[in-house]
C-alpha cells in the first residue's frame, strides 16, 4: 500500500530568500512587526531585520521558465539538475563568464528554457544561488527515504469500485423500475 520514495532536503529552500537590493541569501528566522528577521547564508551569518516593503522571494517559490509543456520549472529541480551535472560546485563564474557561456550553462542544464524570458542576470543568480546553497547548507541536497503512498493504488481501487457501482446500477435500476409499477 506504501512505497519507498527519496525525497531531498530542498524543502529547506522554503526557509531560504533573496532579498532585493542585497547580495546573497538569507535564512528566515522569524517575522516581527516591523518585518522579518534573517540570517545571512555566508561565514559571517549576521542578522538584520528586513522591513515590509522589501522584495522578498522565498526560493521555494521560484522558477524558471520553459519552451515546454510546463511553463516553468521549480528552481530546486533545477539545483537538483545542477548536482547531478556539476557535483558540489559549479566552477563556472558567474562574474566573469561570457553571456554565450552562462546560457550555454543553462542549456546544459534545462534544454527547454526560454531563451526569451531568462536573462544572462538570471543565470549568474542560479549559479551564485547553487553556489551559497551547496557551501553553507549542504543539507539542502541530502536525499533521504520516506514513506508515501503511492497515487497509483488509490486511484485503481477508486475505479474498481466505480465499476462495481456500474455494475449494480442497471439491476437497481430495474427492481426500482419494477416496485413503481407495483
Amino acid at each position: 500500500m506504501s512505497e519507498k520514495v527519496e525525497s531531498t532536503g530542498m524543502d529547506l529552500l522554503k526557509e531560504v530568500a533573496n532579498v532585493s537590493g542585497k547580495p546573497g541569501l538569507f535564512r528566515i528566522l522569524k517575522p516581527s512587526r516591523a518585518g522579518v528577521i534573517v540570517e545571512s547564508l555566508d561565514e559571517k551569518r549576521e542578522k538584520t531585520l528586513i522591513g515590509p516593503t522589501a522584495r522578498v522571494s522565498v526560493l521555494k517559490d521560484v522558477s524558471i521558465f520553459t519552451d515546454g509543456a510546463e511553463e516553468s520549472v521549480a528552481l530546486s529541480d533545477v539545483f537538483l539538475k545542477i548536482r547531478e551535472i556539476h557535483g558540489e560546485e559549479v566552477t563556472l563564474s558567474a562574474k566573469t563568464s561570457s553571456d554565450k557561456e552562462l546560457i550555454e550553462f543553462l542549456a546544459e542544464v534545462l534544454p527547454e528554457f526560454d531563451r526569451t524570458k531568462v536573462y544572462v542576470s538570471d543565470i549568474k543568480k542560479v549559479i551564485s544561488w547553487y553556489n551559497l546553497l551547496s557551501k553553507y547548507t549542504p543539507e539542502a541536497f541530502v536525499v533521504t527515504e520516506g514513506e508515501v503512498e503511492t497515487a497509483a493504488e488509490p486511484a485503481a481501487e477508486a475505479a474498481s469500485e466505480v465499476s462495481e457501482e456500474a455494475k449494480e446500477a442497471p439491476a437497481k435500476k430495474a427492481a426500482k423500475k419494477e416496485k413503481s409499477k407495483a
